[in-house]
């Protein structure tokens, strides 16, 4: 196993486990965080356990022309149920993302030290996060570190239904306006496949992040 150490520095890809884990310690500087995610790298780790660092093969991501829309929710996005905002209440959106429970999770693995350390990122300009609003409620949203060709996803919440797809889908139409080469999705789940995303080898992942293919 790969322990961190102060030098701003990760093993090879190759060295992770089955299960993608790449290496234990470190810290959470903003110097290690984008340095981790412009390598294929993110941290994901219980507050009672030290950070580790991980990159799957696969990989799920999405290609923003891939997204899917349902006629259900092409209804809802020419309504005005919903109202998008954008990095305008992120430390709000990654609480609520804490609070939000997860299938087979006890707890939160967004941290005290984790929102520290996103929520510079966020004014540092790298962090940044879609609003869902019904009325003048906050009902759901997603916050990710925009690369400036890739966009990599960390987490939504929803307090009603369809208010973090609604989110999801509004990143990935503006990302493809912009011309993003994908969202990294970092693993599978059947919510994301349904909406569009795929799981790529970390290779082919690597190649798009270092803008090879």
């Amino acid at each position: 196993m790969f322990f961190v150490t102060e030098e701003l520095k990760f093993p090879p890809l190759a060295n992770a486990s089955e299960e993608g884990m790449l290496a234990v310690g470190g810290d959470l500087s903003a110097e290690r965080l984008l340095l981790a995610y412009e390598s294929g790298i993110f941290p994901w780790f219980n507050e009672d356990s030290l950070i580790l660092w991980w990159s799957p093969n696969p990989r799920m991501i999405l290609y923003p022309s891939s997204i899917k829309v349902s006629k259900s929710m092409r209804k809802i996005l020419e309504s005005d149920q919903f109202r998008l905002t954008k990095n305008t209440h992120f430390e709000s959106i990654i609480d609520q993302c804490a609070l939000s429970p997860r299938k087979d999770q006890i707890g939160t693995w967004i941290t005290q030290s984790m929102k520290k350390a996103y929520m510079k990122l966020h004014k540092l300009g790298f962090a940044k996060s879609y609003e869902v609003w019904e009325g003048n409620e906050l009902v759901g949203g997603l916050y990710g570190i925009d690369l400036g060709h890739v966009f990599c996803g960390e987490s939504m919440f929803s307090k009603v239904n369809n208010a973090s797809k609604f989110a999801f889908i509004k990143l990935a139409q503006e990302l493809g306006e912009k011309k993003y080469k994908l969202i990294d999705c970092q693993v599978y789940t059947p919510h994301l496949e349904s909406l569009g995303a795929e799981e790529i080898t970390r290779d082919k992942f690597i190649k798009i992040l270092k803008g090879e293919n």
